[in-house]
């Protein structure tokens, strides 16, 4: 590469900078962003800062209140995509000022690439005008989330909650969702204001208001335990250092090349978890918890007790907490520790990978998946209606969605229930290499399936600490893989903003080192 470095970025959609978790159409103006400002790593300025100099027009456009601007708030899926966008441009401003040439080739579809000795060659299908074909030397895949533009793939049955636009047509009728995150909670709330009016008064209870005519409407929302997420709860960011179970420890143990790695990280997670919090060590008996009955102790109160008036009471608690800035340490310790933990991941043997998942880390995703109070406030107010269930599936359970009617058939605990509209709200799940978008890259061998080296239940592709491909082929090295789908099996915990930054800054790193470079073109055998 020699003199000024030149970027494309291809979109297939109108426009760049957006994202799908944030783009008008795709989400619904009352699904609400898990993200605070003071949680969003700043690019050209923080999400507070671009809040406070907007219009009050744009910021009421947005369900935004002026008056309530806070840096721990949380805020609409739109408003944060507007935010993103406005720092897209300011980030392509600031690379052309620098004399950087970037060209932004948006309702463009990248259908494939293919790797040759001049470069990688990208073939291109444009909305409008012909298809082509063009060489780089690098390229960097982030591809994002993979949904089907049509959600509704049988009649009644929705892979996912997106695009939200879909989920308007769904009647009122009794719908089912199978997950209890805040994805489902957005496709809960979408479809309530489809069919009536969240009444949202300050000092006062939310109440939920069915349209006439539409009182056939009913959401039960399913998951293996039956749980509603927990809400935001107050703690320190940037995070206070762990005393015992740090990344050094952790590090140390991967280099050790340990036979019981993931046995002798959770026993550094025990003695944090102990050092941080001794009264909630003992009330659970931590001691005596193998890995693999950790998570049942965990949860065991809250499948107890009933999910809303669970959900009501730690609501309760995470407002007094925030109003007196109290942190309770043992969901902080266990929040601190998840990406920590996260690193041994890409190193477990498939048997120990099987544990993580199984024992450890539905507990991560518990503490770093809590939701706005707003969301959990909601919920409350659609149950209050009577128009809001939620079921446990139990792990001996059945959905079928093939059958002779729309939507989905549920048998669990024995019964069975016909709902005739059936979301699957349980977020993006980790993809074989076979649905990678590029097939050429994996029949050059330049990218390879997880299956060959890791066992054939593992999912995805397999990329080394710079996110380079990992194979024997020498255009490995320009290639940069940052497709959430297909990295999600060995780095469970990469889906944030948070994580996503760190991505870019180490791909943008080694880019920008060799764009600054006098290297000439390389040529490949």
């Amino acid at each position: 590469m020699t003199g000024a470095a030149e970027v494309t970025i291809f979109e297939e959609q109108p426009r760049a900078g957006l994202g799908t978790p944030y783009r008008p159409g795709w989400n619904d103006p009352a699904m609400l962003s898990n993200i605070a400002s003071i949680e969003i790593p700043p690019i050209c300025e923080t999400l507070i800062d671009w809040l406070a100099r907007q219009p009050r027009a744009r910021l009421v456009r947005l369900g935004i209140d002026p008056e309530e601007i806070d840096a721990h708030a949380f805020y609409p899926r739109l408003a944060l995509g507007e935010y993103f966008l406005d720092q897209f441009n300011g980030l392509i401003e600031e690379a052309r000022g620098r004399g950087i040439a970037v060209e932004i080739a948006t309702s463009c579809r990248v259908t494939d690439i293919r790797a040759a000795g001049d470069g990688l060659h990208l073939f291109l299908s444009p909305r409008r005008g012909d298809a082509c074909e063009r060489i780089y030397d690098r390229v960097v895949l982030a591809t994002g989330h993979q949904w089907p533009e049509e959600p509704e793939v049988r009649p009644g049955y929705f892979l996912s909650p997106w695009p939200a636009t879909a989920l308007q047509r769904i009647p009122s009728v009794a719908i089912g969702i199978r997950g209890s995150s805040l994805t489902a909670i957005d496709a809960a709330v979408a479809l309530a204001v489809a069919h009536g009016t969240l009444i949202e008064t300050e000092g006062k209870s939310i109440e939920y208001r069915i349209h006439p005519g539409a009182e056939g409407f009913g959401i039960t929302m399913m998951s293996r335990k039956g749980l509603l997420p927990e809400a935001d709860f107050y703690h320190p960011i940037p995070y206070e250092p762990l005393s015992i179970c740090t990344p050094e420890a952790i590090e140390a143990l991967i280099a050790a090349d340990c036979d019981h790695l993931l046995d002798r990280s959770y026993d550094l997670f025990r003695a944090e978890l102990r050092a941080a919090d001794p009264d909630y060590a003992a009330t659970v008996g931590l001691d005596a918890l193998a890995l693999e009955e950790f998570a049942d102790r965990y949860f065991a109160d809250r499948i107890a007790a009933d999910p809303f008036e669970w959900a009501e009471a730690d609501l309760a608690e995470a407002r007094a907490n925030f109003a007196r800035e109290y942190t309770v340490p043992w969901r902080y310790a266990i929040l601190r520790m998840h990406e920590v933990l996260g690193r041994i991941v890409p190193h477990l043997e498939e048997e120990a990978l099987e544990r993580f998942n199984r024992y450890l880390k539905p507990v991560f995703v518990d503490e770093y998946a809590t939701v706005p109070h707003l969301s959990i406030e909601r919920l409350l107010a659609l149950h209050r209606s009577g128009h809001l269930h939620v079921a446990a599936l139990g792990e001996d359970h059945r959905i079928d969605t093939h059958g002779t009617e729309s939507g989905a058939e549920v048998t669990m605990h024995g019964q069975r229930r016909h709902f005739p509209a059936f979301i699957d709200a349980t977020g993006q799940r980790p993809l074989a290499a076979e649905a990678f978008p590029f097939p050429t890259l994996l029949e050059q061998q330049v990218v390879r399936d997880a299956a060959e080296d890791d066992g054939a239940r593992i999912k995805g592709i397999v990329v080394d600490e710079q996110f380079h491909p990992v194979s024997a082929h020498p255009a490995r090295h320009r290639l940069f893989c940052l497709s959430i789908p297909f990295l999600l099996e060995r780095h469970p915990f990469i889906q944030g903003i948070t994580s996503s930054h760190e991505m870019g800054n180490i791909v943008g790193a080694e880019l920008a080192a060799a764009a600054g470079g006098a290297e000439c073109r390389e040529k490949w055998a």
